[in-house]
């Protein structure tokens, strides 16, 4: 074996030991490199005759050949080594069952909303909706608030940065009322001038907002207002319609509701709706879920109606407090935390 052949196997048995392509490179910079071993043979071609030259160039090119093919042999090796390494770690259990997209769910909000408009729409209520962002016309003045009560502070009311063509300044509504009197005023206008006018029958669920926030308050939360105003509409049917109304949302007719009497400026006489569970957890506490009344005259008159030939009577129910009763949460925040965890409960 002559020293060329020596020098092949030499770089072979190199290259067959590099573990990773670094180790690689450096062998290949000792044969092949600037100062390698096949370049100082090539060097060494300078002090021979022409015939010599010819002849040893021609076995110095076959060995360079040679020692090239083995390392594109070794690269190509580490190459698989490393996809098939890559590959184990990557693998994939074909027979494990496919991902499969998480299924939504309405909101418990949501569901005591829709539950509510179903009940009243069998009642003969209509639905109606309009801007959370409101005039104070229609905030207190139409609903009989006296510009000195305690609902118009800023300690109570979120108010906007603009005012109306009165110079009052907007608010985030506090409660649903207004739709009561824009309600009331498109229906009077629809009618005027004919002799008879149907009942309104109307309710107006939504967001309200208040400062407020504890366990049972939020700044942010949902209310129903209810309004029924006619001829001939009494308190007996205020409490006809709202016992019903809590009877089918609770799904029971296991409780005792009370109208105790209270104070509101916008209705005439006024009561707070209790209801108390004659059994559960909640048996024997007495818990507020309304206001109501008689709409006040004034009320009547600010949405276009005679106070002499219409009466009725109006509620206002917090949404949230009803869901609460209804499926046993006893942290209003929990509703608005997003933690699904909780919220997956009433899929």
């Amino acid at each position: 074996m002559n020293d060329l052949d020596q020098l092949v196997l030499s770089a072979q048995g190199e290259f067959a030991t590099a573990a990773t392509p670094a180790e690689l490179e450096n062998a290949k910079a000792r044969f092949l490199g600037k100062a390698g071993r096949v370049t100082e043979l090539l060097k060494g071609m300078a002090a021979l005759s022409p015939e010599e030259k010819k002849s040893r160039g021609a076995e110095i090119n076959l060995v360079k050949q040679r020692i090239e093919n083995a390392l594109t042999a070794r690269r190509q090796a580490l190459a698989d080594a490393e996809l098939e390494a890559q590959l184990k770690a990557e693998a994939l259990d074909v027979t494990l069952p496919g991902r499969q997209r998480g299924t939504g769910a309405l909101h418990p909000i949501t569901r005591a909303m829709e539950r509510i408009e179903a009940i009243f729409g069998s009642m003969g209520f209509e639905v109606a909706d309009g801007p959370e962002i409101e005039t104070d016309w229609f905030s207190f003045t139409a609903l009989n608030n006296p510009e000195n009560h305690p609902a118009r502070s800023m300690q109570d009311t979120f108010y906007v940065d603009m005012k109306d063509e009165q110079g009052s300044w907007y608010n985030l509504r506090p409660h649903t009322s207004p739709m009561q009197i824009r309600y009331a005023q498109a229906h009077a206008r629809k009618y005027a001038g004919q002799e008879h006018m149907p009942d309104i029958r109307v309710i107006a669920p939504g967001r309200t907002y208040r400062v407020d926030s504890d366990a049972t308050h939020s700044p942010m939360f949902h209310q129903v207002e209810g309004l029924w105003v006619g001829e001939n509409v009494s308190f007996k049917d205020l409490k006809a319609v709202y016992v019903n109304f809590m009877q089918q949302f609770f799904e029971t007719t296991d409780m005792e509701i009370r109208f105790r009497p209270s104070y509101f400026p916008f209705t005439e006489p006024s009561a707070e709706i209790d209801m108390m569970f004659g059994s559960g957890p909640l048996k024997g506490r007495w818990l507020e879920v309304s206001g109501s009344g008689q709409v006040h005259p004034q009320v009547i008159r600010n949405m276009g109606l005679d106070p002499e030939r219409y009466i009725g009577f109006a509620f206002g129910s917090g949404i949230d407090r009803l869901a609460m009763l209804r499926y046993g949460v006893n942290d209003l925040r929990q509703f608005f935390d997003g933690d699904l965890r909780f919220l997956s409960q009433f899929k």
